[in-house]
C-alpha cells in the first residue's frame, strides 16, 4: 500500500465518509430528468429554502451552474461585470464566450472583492455601439483572493448599484458555506439581494459531486432548458444528492475545524524561513503564501514537499496554495509544516 499523502492541493480532494456512503447506498431514487427522484427533489427544496429563493435545480457541477446562470440572465453580446480573479474568467474553459456568448468586463478588486464605487465607475449609459451591460457576478468566498469573505454590507451595496443600473446579480457560491460558518451570517442573508446563487457540495462539504442553483421559478424553468441543452440532466442522481443532503446535516458546522487548521498552518508557515505570508489574511480554509527562498520557485517547492508526502498547489511562479478540508486533520497540519521546514531549512 502506498504511503498516505497529506493532500492540501484543493478541497475538491475530499472523499465521502463511510456514513455518507451509507446514506448514498440507502437513497431512494427515480428519474431525475422527469422530476421523479425524491432525493433530488428533497435536496432542491431544502436548498431553495436555505437560500431564501423560490426554486432550485440540481446540476453536476458549479461550473455548469455559472454557465447556465450567465446564459439565462444574458443574451449573446451582453456584458458581465465581475472581479478580475473570478472563476468565470480563468477556470471555465472560455465557457462565458462559448456558451452564453457574453463579454466579461473585469474589475480590479482587492483580494477578489470590489466595492460599489468601483462597480459604478464601470457602468455606462446604454450605447448601441457597446455591449449591453446585463449582469453583476461575485464569488463568495474569493478563491484567488485567498478565501476572503465578501462583507454583507459590501454585497448589498454592489447589488443595489447593479439593480439601480438595470442589471441582474449572480453569486458564485462555491464556498458560500465557508463564509456562513466564518462570519455567522446565514446563507439566505448573503443571497438576499442576488437573483441567482449556487452552492457546491464537492469541496469542503465532502460529497462526490453536485451543486444546486437557485432563483425565481421563472429563472429555474429557463435554467432547466439549458440543463437539457448542455447535457446536465441526469437520471437516478438521488444517489449523489443523498450525499449532499448528508453534507448539509453533518458537514457544514465542521467547516470551522478547517478554518482553524488553516489559521494554524498559516501561523506555522510565517515562522519558516523563505516564506512570505500574513496569517491575518486567512479567513477561511484557503492559505496562500509566497516562496522567497531563491533555491525554489513554487513548482520546485511543491515537488520537494510532495516527495515528503505533502501535496501543495502552485498558483504562480512563486505563489502556492494550501487548502484545508474534511480529509485533513490537526496531525496533518503538523506533518505539512514539518515537511516544509525540512525542505526550507535543509
Amino acid at each position: 500500500m502506498s504511503a498516505r499523502i497529506v493532500d492540501l492541493f484543493s478541497d475538491t480532494k475530499t472523499r465521502p465518509t463511510a456514513a455518507m456512503r451509507a446514506a448514498m447506498a440507502a437513497a431512494e431514487v427515480g428519474d431525475e430528468r422527469a422530476g421523479e427522484d425524491p432525493t433530488v427533489n428533497a435536496l432542491v427544496e431544502r436548498c431553495a429554502a436555505l437560500l431564501g429563493k423560490e426554486a432550485a435545480l440540481y446540476l453536476p457541477s458549479g461550473t455548469m451552474c455559472n454557465e447556465i446562470a450567465l446564459a439565462v440572465h444574458c443574451r449573446p453580446g451582453d456584458e458581465v461585470l465581475c472581479d478580475a480573479t473570478a472563476h468565470i474568467v480563468g477556470f471555465e474553459g472560455g465557457g462565458p464566450a462559448a456558451l452564453a456568448g457574453v463579454m466579461l468586463n473585469t474589475i480590479a478588486g482587492r483580494r477578489g472583492i470590489f466595492d460599489a464605487a468601483q462597480l459604478q465607475a464601470k457602468l455606462r449609459a446604454d450605447n448601441p455601439q457597446a455591449p449591453r451591460q446585463r449582469l453583476l457576478e461575485v464569488e463568495q468566498t474569493s478563491n484567488l483572493g485567498g478565501g476572503a469573505v465578501w462583507p454583507l454590507a459590501t454585497l448589498r451595496a454592489v447589488a443595489a448599484t447593479a439593480r439601480a443600473a438595470g442589471l441582474a446579480a449572480h453569486m458564485d457560491g462555491a464556498r458560500l458555506f465557508n463564509a456562513v460558518v466564518a462570519c455567522g451570517v446565514s446563507a439566505a442573508e448573503y443571497a438576499r439581494d442576488f437573483d441567482s446563487v449556487w452552492v457546491d457540495f464537492s469541496k469542503g462539504l465532502g460529497a462526490p459531486g453536485g451543486a444546486v442553483l437557485v432563483g425565481t421559478r421563472a429563472f429555474v424553468a429557463e435554467a432547466r432548458r439549458w440543463q437539457y441543452r448542455i447535457g446536465g440532466a441526469m437520471r437516478q442522481s438521488g444517489i449523489i444528492a443523498a450525499a449532499c443532503l448528508y453534507a448539509l446535516d453533518h458537514h457544514v458546522e465542521r467547516l470551522a475545524e478547517d478554518h482553524a487548521h488553516a489559521r494554524r498552518l498559516a501561523e506555522g508557515l510565517a515562522a519558516l524561513p523563505g516564506v512570505v505570508i500574513d496569517p491575518a489574511t486567512v479567513e477561511t480554509n484557503l492559505v496562500y503564501f509566497e516562496v522567497a527562498d531563491p533555491r525554489f520557485d513554487a513548482a520546485a517547492l511543491a515537488a520537494a514537499t510532495l516527495a515528503r508526502g505533502v501535496r501543495l498547489c502552485p498558483m504562480g511562479p512563486r505563489l502556492l496554495r494550501a487548502v484545508t478540508h474534511l480529509d485533513v486533520g490537526a496531525q496533518d497540519i503538523d506533518t505539512a509544516l514539518a515537511a516544509l521546514a525540512d525542505v526550507l531549512r535543509g
